[in-house]
């Protein structure tokens, strides 16, 4: 016998149909990935650690995003590739991102801020069994001035400049060809001193915690200020006593603070996406690194203009209510 179904019947099976293809199209779209490579530094330095444990909570934190850390020559190298999209996302020292973004000696670039990273005061690191004592002390002496591609050797220029010093001239510069050489040149009595910045540096935590320790030298109260009137672009910063093996002191310096750019064409909502999972994932940042408790939406709101900002997170750091 032939069954017969209702229209009503009918038109309720063929709902159904159509309810479960919207379904799954949905399902499949909630499934899809966005890729993107974000731009670190070399091997042993803050930028490299930091922008793998930062890759590794986005990730975690958004299953739609599938952010891998390359390692590259650092912020100079990250610059052109961003501007080129070669990379989606680059960390950038402060002095060379205020360079690029201002457009100082070469034309303004077209990338947007995505977040701030952290302050980068700068110090430089000595063994602990050493003599030198202050900036004066180290003239002369052979000493690390980072990587070729650094930023922070745009900051040791503007620094030194500030108290009438030169690296190339008023020292035995040492330009390296990656930053994990730094702290191992300083250890083995090869250089002096080694420069770097800011909070939980890895070249400064190998040093501080070998069996010599460390001692950091920054510029005097008196040297800093001269810094900040031929230099105003920088700021006053310290590192808190406690931060590295053995200091028991504040340092105080000047710096900027590290931001994370973005390629020009990079998609608003996939930068909101992405602004979003860096603030969900703030706890766990700060529970990973020390200066990783510096990466907030609130920083980036109190340290980066909104014309600076992309637009994709510019939208998310309003409805956090930061900006109106």
């Amino acid at each position: 016998m032939r069954k017969t179904f209702s229209r009503n019947t009918i038109i309720g099976i063929s709902l159904l149909l159509l309810l479960s293809v919207a379904y799954g199209q949905k399902a499949r779209a909630e499934v899809v990935t966005t890729k993107l490579d974000l731009g670190t530094a070399t091997k042993g330095g803050g930028f490299q650690l930091y922008g793998q444990t930062l890759a590794a909570v986005i990730n975690a934190t958004d299953k739609s995003l599938i952010v891998t850390a390359i390692a590259t020559k650092g912020s100079k190298q990250n610059l052109p590739m961003l501007e080129a999209g070669k990379l989606d996302i680059g960390l950038v020292e402060g002095n060379a991102a205020r360079t690029a973004l201002d457009g100082i000696d070469r034309p303004p670039a077209n990338l947007k801020v995505l977040s701030v990273m952290y302050p980068n005061p700068g110090m430089f690191v000595v063994r602990g069994d050493s003599i030198y004592k202050t900036i004066d002390d180290l003239i002369g002496k052979p000493i690390a001035f980072g990587t070729h591609a650094s930023g922070l050797r745009i900051l040791v220029n503007d620094v030194l400049d500030g108290i009438g010093l030169k690296p190339d001239k008023d020292f035995k510069q040492v330009i390296l060809d990656k930053a994990a050489d730094g702290p191992r040149l300083v250890l083995e009595k090869k250089v002096e001193a080694l420069w770097g910045a800011g909070i939980g540096w890895p070249g400064f935590v190998k040093v501080a915690n070998s069996p010599a320790g460390a001692r950091f030298i920054g510029p005097s109260s008196e040297q800093v200020k001269k810094i900040l009137v031929k230099h105003p672009h920088l700021k006053a910063m310290s590192v808190p006593p406690g931060t590295y093996k053995g200091q028991a002191v504040q340092i105080d310096s000047v710096g900027l603070w590290s931001l994370i750019l973005v390629k020009p064409d990079l998609a608003d909502e996939v930068v909101y996406r992405v602004a979003k999972a860096i603030h969900q994932g703030e706890t766990a940042m700060a529970k990973q690194l020390k200066q990783g408790s510096y990466t907030s939406a609130k920083n980036t709101v109190q340290q980066v203009s909104v014309d600076r900002m992309h637009p994709g997170a510019a939208r998310y750091f309003r409805e956090l209510g930061l900006i109106k």
